[in-house]
């Protein structure tokens, strides 16, 4: 789903390369929360919190930014033509993406799983890329705000409005109609990553594609400057809000009356969010203000969208100079098979490493998967089999070729 076609001129492999160097990062920063030790502000523990929440907002946002290059890079002799033949690839890819999540979250890995909300995100997206570039950053900007605001003011609708939030849906819940319907709320609304506060990272990352040439090094810059000024406004708007304004004191309020199960925990505030996966409760307006790890609020997404793009931008920089492109090509070829990397060390959880949670499970991880992804695309440096198994197997089952 990454794939662009170049004139040969390499360009376009060159900024794929940049873009698979941060999904590496991405696939890291999950390693990192997944089986590291907890997020805790100090010493190295910053290196978990600066993963914590981030990583599968940078995952989603890369998605949004990988579809914008792939429509870039396709020349009107690789358009589809026929409403069958346009949709038919990208079916099966979600298809195989939902299967594989609804799979992998029933053999509980101890991790919520975010495959099958991808493949929503993917036919969710189709529409998007035939919008003018003007018109699509508009949108993007009015969903930054409307999801979590439909998330928040729908979550009582549902059953969801103080606790409840976070689900992932499982291959056992398909079997009767109850089970679809909540499958279907979970992918949209109430699950760990749910369409409403998840999409609109596909979209910045789709606008970002379509108004950021990563060829031009002014446009590396910019990426860079603008998305540590976007990280610097979405985190401390929220700062300000919580510790100068009393957010802090009117949400302890709140716990008080509507979460005191909470009120025992060291920080109550951080006890109530961290059950509240892929959304803020419903309790309290003031929940909108904050940018706690995946607390989904637009404060929250501005800022990891902002990590995002300066990511992007900095890479770009890094990779001109040959020092900078040698020392990200391990990233690049972890970054290029991030799928195969997902469900394999999803398969381990479930397994020989279910529960996992030290420095030295985190190092197991990154330097097995990292030298796996080097040897991997080294044993098939000629062969399409390079860009990783599932990622080859994906491909062959919507496209029926090599």
């Amino acid at each position: 789903m990454t794939r662009t076609s170049g004139s040969g001129s390499g360009s376009g492999s060159g900024r794929l390369a940049v873009v698979d160097a941060v999904r590496g990062v991405a696939v890291l920063g999950m390693f990192a929360v997944h089986v590291g030790p907890g997020p805790r502000p100090e010493g190295a523990g910053y290196l978990i919190v600066a993963a914590d929440g981030r990583a599968p907002a940078l995952f989603t946002l890369l998605a949004g930014f990988s579809l914008a290059l792939a429509q870039r890079g396709r020349t009107p002799a690789e358009q589809p033509s026929g409403r069958a033949r346009r949709y038919r690839p990208l079916l099966i890819r979600c298809a195989v993406l939902a299967g594989l999540g609804l799979l992998l979250a029933s053999l509980r890995p101890g991790i919520l799983v975010i495959l099958a909300f991808f493949a929503v995100y993917f036919l969710a997206a189709e529409p998007f890329t035939r919008l003018t570039t003007p018109v699509l950053t508009a949108v993007a900007g009015v969903f930054v705000v409307a999801g979590p605001l439909l998330s928040f003011l729908l979550g009582p609708v549902f059953g969801y409005e103080s606790s409840g939030r976070g689900a992932v849906p499982e291959l056992t819940a398909l079997t009767g109609w109850d089970g679809l319907g909540r499958t279907l709320c979970e992918l949209l609304l109430t699950g760990a990553y749910p369409l409403a506060t998840y999409f609109p990272y596909v979209l910045v990352g789709l606008a970002l594609g379509r108004l950021c040439d990563l060829r031009e090094r002014r446009a590396a810059r910019r990426m860079a400057v603008w998305g540590a000024a976007a990280a610097a406004a979405g985190y401390g708007s929220a700062w300000v809000a919580t510790h100068v304004l009393g957010g802090r004191e009117r949400l302890l309020d709140v716990i008080a009356t509507r979460h005191p199960e909470a009120l025992g925990a060291a920080d109550p505030v951080r006890e109530v969010l961290r059950g509240q996966f892929g959304a803020v409760p419903s309790t309290s307006w003031d929940w909108l203000l904050m940018a706690d790890p995946y607390s989904q609020t637009p404060l929250e997404t501005i800022g990891n969208a902002g990590v995002g793009c300066a990511l992007i931008g900095l890479f770009v920089l890094a990779a001109r100079g040959r020092a900078g492109a040698r020392l990200l090509r391990p990233l690049t070829a972890l970054g290029t098979m991030a799928l195969s990397a997902y469900v394999l060390h999803a398969l381990v959880l479930a397994g020989p490493a279910h529960g996992a949670a030290s420095w030295g499970a985190l190092a197991g991880f990154a330097g097995v998967a990292l030298a796996a992804a080097w040897a991997w695309q080294r044993l098939w440096a000629d062969s399409p089999l390079r860009r990783g198994p599932l990622e080859q197997l994906l491909r062959l089952a919507a496209q029926g070729r090599p």
